[in-house]
């Protein structure tokens, strides 16, 4: 009966603190931030973490970016770098219970004169009164915060909890960041059982994810292959295709841009011409949907707001049914966004409009279209005389809706190409109107 017991169990040995049964990817993760691959501009002895660690203290920051690109590692490592206690809770598993114990022990460990950083993985999954909750332990110093998130920090997180931290991007792996990770795969387990083209194959697979590729070396060691495998072999053994491109990907680099310019080019016939070569080449077709929506974004926009939704369509679809079935909805896809009109209205719109935002900094808005929920607020003006526009002739009050300090813009100018051209009419007409009621 004793070998219920976990005393009992035999040991699994460690070295430099990772069970040698540990997955491949935990024993492979580096020891110091110099180690860290693909993130030069961050971890560089000129980027923003580097600058941190030499000057011996961290700020609060946000790391975004794709999984698989180093985030958890990062913020290890940043703590060892700076001497900081680490401690760490996932918005997955972790509750407001959770997060009170880490204040605890952090403010515990703040009297012994130790400081903690608290890594917060998937921080975007905390809700807004959770995510407030960091403020009070942030500002007072009790922790340095490193949250990891892969969506985008403006959408997913507090504007307060934003404006006490830095928000760092992680690239995703190109090709040679994860060339290198196989590499010292290579060195701690040996040569995979790959050709080269198979190898490179495995490595374009990974659609820039360091983690997913390092899980997919470990399952061709554990299985004991005997021959080298082509990439049709290793597709069947990884029961997924795999792209076969030229060395560094530059096959990969120029089909997309001649998908995207084809597209762009209103050249239906090109655009599934390249869509089907990558496609059979083994492109994951997740990447190809990702890049339609953009160019249904970049390209049309409201010139046919249609293209966005079919696109999002396609995307459900395939995941949907999966390959082959469910390729057919990216060829629609594309077959829609190729045949379109077209317009990049939106896209300057967006570029214009942050740079004017960045500029102007925090300006208020006039205070007749602020809300007044107090009897303070009203007393001091916020909503004092607001037009109520569907009280108006039209539906239109012709009201201004710029701060005072700030002169009207136009960052939107439609052009006069599909649904655009409709669009334009009403800017037109409400133009027409603003003048005449101003």
């Amino acid at each position: 009966m004793a070998d219920l017991f976990p005393d009992a169990l035999p040991q699994t040995s460690t070295k430099d603190g990772v069970r040698e049964d540990a997955p491949l990817a935990d024993r492979l993760r580096p020891a110091s931030l110099g180690e860290v691959i693909g993130q030069d501009h961050l971890t560089g002895a000129e980027g923003a973490i580097g600058r941190m660690v030499a000057a011996g203290k961290l700020s609060s920051m946000i790391l975004w970016g794709p999984p698989g690109t180093g985030k958890t590692t990062i913020a290890r490592l940043l703590a060892d770098s700076v001497g900081m206690r680490f401690e760490s809770v996932s918005a997955v598993f972790s509750g407001v219970a959770d997060l009170k114990k880490a204040f605890a022990a952090a403010d515990k460990a703040a009297e012994a004169g130790q400081r903690t950083l608290l890594f917060v993985d998937e921080i975007h999954r905390f809700n807004r009164a959770q995510q407030d909750g960091f403020l009070p332990f942030v500002e007072r110093g009790t922790v340095t915060l490193v949250g990891a998130t892969t969506e985008n920090p403006s959408f997913a997180l507090n504007a307060a909890l934003l404006s006490r931290a830095q928000v760092l991007i992680l690239q995703r792996l190109d090709h040679g960041a994860l060339g290198q990770l196989l590499d010292r795969a290579e060195g701690l387990e040996g040569p995979l059982p790959l050709t080269t083209k198979a190898r490179d194959a495995l490595v374009a697979s990974a659609d820039g994810d360091g983690r997913f590729l390092l899980n997919q070396a470990e399952m061709l060691y554990t299985a004991k292959i005997e021959e080298p495998l082509d990439p049709g072999a290793l597709g069947k053994f990884l029961q997924r295709r795999v792209a076969v491109y030229d060395k560094d990907r530059e096959g990969h680099y120029n089909l997309i841009s001649a998908l995207h310019k084809a597209v762009r080019g209103s050249d239906v016939q090109a655009s599934l011409y390249y869509l089907a070569r990558m496609l059979t080449a083994g492109e994951e077709p997740r990447f190809l949907a990702r890049r339609l929506v953009r160019m249904a974004m970049e390209d049309i926009g409201m010139a046919d707001p249609q293209a966005l939704v079919q696109c999002m369509a396609a995307k459900d679809a395939y995941e949907f049914l999966g390959s082959p079935e469910g390729e057919l909805a990216l060829v629609q896809a594309c077959t829609y966004l190729a045949t379109a009109p077209k317009s990049n209205a939106v896209y300057k719109a967006q570029k214009s409009s942050f740079k004017s935002a960045k500029e102007t900094g925090s300006l208020m808005p006039p205070q007749n279209i602020l809300n007044a929920p107090t009897k303070l607020m009203k007393d001091i003006g916020y909503g004092a005389g607001y037009r109520y526009d569907h009280n108006a002739e039209d539906g239109f009050s012709g009201a201004n809706y710029w701060p005072e300090e700030m002169d009207p813009q136009s960052y939107y100018e439609p052009v006069e190409r599909g649904f655009e051209r409709e669009v334009k009419k009403r800017l037109d007409y409400w133009d027409k109107l603003r003048r005449e009621r101003s």
